[in-house]
């Protein structure tokens, strides 16, 4: 899974990678947690790309109970297809979700370890994702995301067994063509990313706690 995730790049590197007109407002994060906004890229309407943020945790249009958003941080690659809750979006409403790295953690001696994980040349990357828009019955609309898992690669495997998608950056534009809706040609984007590109390190235990945002968070330890 993915539960935790870092995006410190600066706005201009952001906008470059991912061919943004503008540059989005992003400040530094060590430790998004579901809930929090994210920052996410997806076709849009005025302009190719556009930057936007969404609170973590899927809501899906039908639901009547907000609190689903909590349970669908991720989506598993080989079910999108069928899952009520993400059927809808993984045909029409796909998007980039921005970071740089990411923790998973690994059980040891009944403890459990995190690690970060990045990109060995340390640039923002985009994790698949789905979004949707949720209306309640009052107040303003709310537009929610998730990231889609895959089985993990050889870095992730001592690890955990699962790891978020990491799209390869030519596999962008297909990503986001919302004129693309056959399933076998995205589900072949969501594979495990090529493990000689990615990098880890053990960091300390605060990363559990989310109030804990900032640079020591991705520090090794021993």
């Amino acid at each position: 899974m993915c539960g935790r995730f870092t995006l410190a790049a600066s706005p201009e590197a952001v906008a470059a990678v991912f061919e943004l007109p503008e540059a989005p407002p992003l400040t530094p994060r060590y430790n998004i947690a579901p809930s929090q906004p994210v920052c996410a890229v997806r076709a849009g309407e005025a302009t190719r790309r556009e930057a936007v943020f969404l609170r973590w945790g899927l809501i899906p249009s039908w639901s009547k109970d907000p609190a689903i958003g909590n349970r669908l941080i991720n989506a598993r690659a080989e079910t999108l297809a069928e899952k009520p809750s993400f059927r809808a979006a993984f045909k029409a409403r796909r998007c980039l979700v921005v970071a740089d790295g990411f923790y998973e953690w690994q059980r040891q001696d009944g403890k459990k370890q995190p690690f970060y994980l990045r990109l060995r040349d340390a640039r923002p990357f985009a994790f698949a994702g789905l979004w949707e828009r949720w209306e309640p019955g009052e107040g303003p609309t709310v537009e929610t995301c998730t990231i889609i898992t895959t089985a993990a690669n050889a870095v992730l495997a001592p690890i955990h067994e699962r790891m978020p998608v990491i799209l390869a950056p030519d596999d962008y534009e297909r990503w986001l063509d919302p004129s693309l809706h056959q399933a076998d040609a995205l589900l072949s984007l969501l594979r495990p990313y090529p493990p000689e590109a990615m990098h880890s390190h053990p960091v300390d235990i605060r990363v559990g706690n989310p109030a804990y945002d900032d640079p020591r968070c991705v520090e090794p330890v021993d």
